[in-house]
């Protein structure tokens, strides 16, 4: 008897396990912050326990809300959330994306902000490249095909009137791909969109330091019609910004543009689940931090200034939280 009550309990506690939800978090491409912040995450998140995290490489925001309308399986327990830019969210709730035209994303939720994405266009200070149509007659690569950091690059493009097709060469790049070509001299200058500082392009400083050359940041005005062009496309979601020159040894600093990014998932995860990833992230802030410099801007603040102004809602498991601790009402 005792035997069948030891089997039956491990029996228990099996199913208990496997009735856990996977989520699997879309991260980004390797050398951009998303893939390091969604790995630290996710393990953060696992050793919390309230489901099984997997993070998975990808082309970046838009991938990531793909797989969350497409692949999140409530049935099978399976979820899918993703971090993305709040301009790649945007259009992908309302419908304005292309690939979300016939089917917006509409089931996505706001958990939390990470941090700012920077619109970095990376040159060297030997290419000439000084403003944006110092571009024309040369090597670019605009980031991965479908990406955010190409949407955002291709706008920044047509308000600063210089048209793709007016490159030597177009290139379709991930940062640290580009960064390497730049480096070998294969290209002149990439877009990347991405946190403060991104890896690949500070080991691109330094490369380029030991050669005699030296990383030049393209700058964008916040008073130009470039990026009065881009703000006002994007009301609420992008920003002016100015990153130090201490970040990847410019000569000054550089004005430019951001967007902020996010945590969504869909409505389906079980609002507990949602709850649990919130306190764990919240109360394990530090390990995050020194595990992604970028997550310092990660916070409840932040967070809560988002509450409200974005199209997109929280999810109930999220708001929850927020309430709880005090960080909205």
């Amino acid at each position: 008897m005792k035997r069948i009550l030891i089997v039956l309990g491990l029996l228990a506690l099996g199913l208990g396990v496997a009735q856990k939800p996977k989520v699997v978090i879309g991260t980004g491409s390797t050398g951009g912050v998303f893939f390091y912040y969604g790995t630290a995450l996710a393990d953060i998140l696992n050793k919390a326990g309230v489901a099984e995290f997997q993070p998975v490489q990808t082309g970046g925001s838009y991938d990531n809300l793909l797989l969350l309308r497409d692949r999140t399986n409530p049935q099978a327990n399976t979820y899918y959330c993703a971090l993305t830019t709040t301009d790649s969210a945007y259009v992908a709730f309302t419908g304005e994306e292309p690939r979300f035209k016939a089917r917006p994303a509409k089931d996505q939720r706001v958990l939390f902000y990470m941090y700012p994405s920077f619109i970095h266009l990376v040159a060297s200070e030997k290419s000439g490249i000084k403003v944006i149509q110092d571009l024309k007659g040369k090597r670019v690569s605009t980031g991965q095909p479908g990406s955010s950091t190409e949407n955002l690059a291709l706008l920044v493009l047509q308000a600063a009137g210089v048209k793709p097709e007016s490159f030597a060469k177009r290139e379709r790049l991930p940062v640290a791909e580009a960064a390497k070509a730049l480096s070998e001299g294969t290209l002149d200058a990439f877009f990347w969109v991405g946190g403060v500082p991104t890896g690949s392009i500070v080991e691109l400083s330094q490369s380029l330091g030991r050669k005699g050359d030296r990383i030049y940041l393209v700058p964008i005005d916040p008073k130009s019609t470039t990026a009065q062009v881009a703000l006002k496309r994007f009301p609420g979601l992008l920003d002016t910004t100015t990153v130090p020159k201490s970040v990847y040894n410019t000569r000054t600093d550089v004005p430019g543009l951001n967007t902020g990014n996010i945590l969504v998932c869909p409505q389906s995860l079980p609002q507990e689940v949602v709850y649990g990833m919130m306190k764990a992230v919240f109360e394990n802030l530090q390990t995050l931090r020194s595990a992604v410099a970028a997550a310092k801007d990660t916070s409840l603040a932040n967070t809560a200034k988002l509450y409200g102004r974005l199209a997109i809602p929280f999810h109930p498991g999220a708001e929850q939280y927020l309430k709880e601790v005090g960080a909205i009402r």
